[in-house]
């Protein structure tokens, strides 16, 4: 399906948005973890984070299972770090699961509603729906509507898990923060620094700062791949423009790091904390222009054909992408009203 080329070009200029606030975001988050294990100083952790083109030119000349290997692996160890935390943590499991049910203070507080709608963007990341429709490109399916059918049947449960695993990822990090700094009164908490070196004292285990270095460091380098396929896979689906894979990494890695340096030189472990949630926001924000073409191109009859989505699917569909829409709407509100 192609689209008229003024569309193509504002759908590719949105998708580049929110890749560059997700690389930002894996830059802060890949220095931060190579300082918290190995002592490596922010600044020149940013510096290292370039060199992470290598390791996906490396895998993509393996293939792309090597990729999807890579990143089941990253996950793996992401899952078992946060879970031998929260083990060790014994949250309330009655007051975690009723701290998932939404309230009207997330909306009535502008920092909650800042917070809330950082951890939607962590979590439902916009470049990530185009990543996950252009793998579907890369299996082996056939040419019939049936055919057709089971490869977007295994592409929705693609996407829904991966969708899940990051829910809960996001969700383990508020659980492990609620369950061993808020229950011991250290509710001023807000520096992954600080985090990671009070771990230990109040988990009773040496080595759970290293597991949450370890943990940040896997996100960081996930997000590397995820924000790399995906550039590739908008530039090439909107522009139809191929670039070589290492031409592609630098200049978006290179327009990251500039706005991730600065910030660390300048501002030091404070500044690429908030840089950090605002990149999460941004993403939030980027939604929205995500979500409606989604909606509304897999809704229409002339475009899909025999593929088209649900009627009551496409309904529900619309009117979470409204709510989205109306949360960042009160966001930017709030900002500019004060």
């Amino acid at each position: 399906m192609r689209f008229p080329r003024p569309v193509a070009y504002i759908l590719w200029f949105l998708a580049e948005i929110a890749i560059i606030a997700t690389d930002i975001a894996e830059v802060i988050g890949t220095a931060i973890g190579l300082n918290l294990i190995f002592g490596i100083p922010l600044e020149i952790g940013v510096l290292i984070t370039a060199l992470d083109v290598f390791l996906i030119l490396y895998l993509q000349k393996l293939g792309f299972r090597w990729v999807e290997a890579l990143v089941i692996t990253l996950l793996g160890v992401i899952a078992v770090c946060f879970g031998i935390q929260i083990f060790l943590a014994d949250p309330v499991w009655g007051e975690v699961i009723k701290g998932f049910a939404p309230t009207t203070e997330i909306v009535r507080n502008p920092e909650m509603l800042y917070l809330a709608l950082g951890i939607l963007g962590a979590t439902v990341m916009p470049h990530n729906l185009y990543l996950h429709s252009g793998i579907v490109q890369t299996r082996d399916y056939g040419h019939s509507i049936p055919e057709k059918r089971q490869a977007l049947k295994y592409a929705t449960i693609d996407s829904t898990v991966a969708l899940m695993f990051a829910l809960l990822i996001n969700a383990s990090i508020l659980i492990l923060a609620a369950a061993t700094f808020h229950k011991t009164g250290q509710t001023e908490v807000a520096e992954l620094g600080n985090a990671h070196s009070l771990l230990a004292p109040l988990l009773g285990w040496s080595l759970a700062p290293t597991l949450f270095g370890i943990a940040l460091l896997c996100c960081g380098i996930n997000s590397t791949v995820t924000a790399t396929l995906a550039g590739q896979i908008v530039m090439e689906g909107f522009l139809h423009i191929k670039l070589s894979p290492w031409l592609r990494r630098l200049i978006t890695r290179g327009i990251a790091i500039v706005p991730a340096a600065i910030v660390t030189i300048w501002f030091g472990d404070e500044g690429t904390a908030r840089l950090l949630i605002l990149t999460q926001v941004v993403l939030s924000l980027q939604l929205s222009f995500a979500v409606f073409p989604l909606v509304i191109f897999t809704a229409s009859k002339s475009k899909m054909g025999e593929l088209v989505s649900p009627r009551w699917l496409s309904t529900f569909a619309m009117f979470i992408a409204i709510v989205i829409a109306l949360l960042n709407v009160k966001l930017l509100s709030d900002f500019v009203i004060g």
